[in-house]
């Protein structure tokens, strides 16, 4: 059995991939073709579009790890397209990403019963775009139910993560650069990569062993700051949370 802390390690990775890869999937691109959108001003508008008709400076504080003129460049562009059916149309193409990927509506019903207590009980404080997507309401078909709830808790994650690089001294750039990016839908594992794909200019600065160190205890902290929202489980049930994040249980 694993304790709560542990629990959020130990999935972090399949929520970092399940719980995000609608946002680069081709359910994501239709919407871009459908909408006129461009596949970033979808991004903003419909991830963060939960936060209402606000400056881009506000979606800025949130997104974090994008520099501050691409975020406003790209939010700026979206606003064609009314916030709150940005939301309800991003949230369709993650559950029909959800149905395509996955198959198990048994394993599915199960881990979305388990996922909205964990996020039912979690608290929002540090994590408003978790705040706004808990808000979103939930559909009844089991696999769509549980890809929704994986973006929810990816959300808590990603506020929570940013609360921890930050309290860390690390600027979002360096934070970056120094990550080790398995997690994510994007098949990106470097830093400089994934530096480029969030639109840093280069050429990027050198990492040291402190910069390197603290990111470790960014990550660390953030498992930290994730275990109170698992620990409304019981630990049996985060071990069937474990076990049923693993792909072969949820497809």
């Amino acid at each position: 059995m694993v304790d709560s802390k542990h629990t959020a390690a130990a999935v972090k990775g399949t929520i970092g991939r399940l719980g995000g890869g609608f946002m680069v999937s081709r359910e994501a691109k239709e919407l871009c073709a459908r909408t006129g959108l461009g596949p970033r001003e979808l991004y903003f508008r419909g991830r963060c579009g939960v936060l209402g008709e606000v400056d881009a400076d506000v979606v800025t504080s949130v997104a974090v790890f994008f520099p501050a003129a691409h975020v406003r460049e790209s939010w700026e562009g979206g606003r064609k397209l009314p916030v709150e059916e940005a939301v309800a149309l991003y949230a369709g193409a993650c559950h029909a990403w959800g149905r395509r990927r996955l198959s198990d509506a048994e394993a599915c019903g199960r881990l979305a019963e388990l996922l909205e207590r964990v996020a039912g009980a979690a608290s929002v404080l540090g994590a408003p775009l978790f705040a706004g997507w808990r808000a979103v309401p939930l559909p009844d078909e089991p696999i769509a139910r549980a890809t929704q709830l994986m973006h929810v808790v990816r959300e808590l994650r990603g506020g929570l993560h940013a609360v921890a690089v930050l309290a860390k001294g690390l600027d979002p750039l360096m934070a970056t650069l120094a990550a080790d990016h398995e997690g994510t839908p994007l098949g990106i594992s470097s830093g400089e990569s994934m530096a480029r794909f969030f639109t840093w200019p280069e050429p990027y600065p050198a990492l040291d062993e402190e910069t390197i160190a603290r990111r470790r205890e960014a990550e660390d902290l953030t498992d930290e700051l994730m275990a109170p929202a698992f620990s409304v489980l019981t630990e049996a049930e985060r071990d069937e949370v474990v076990t049923l994040m693993r792909l072969g249980h949820v497809h």
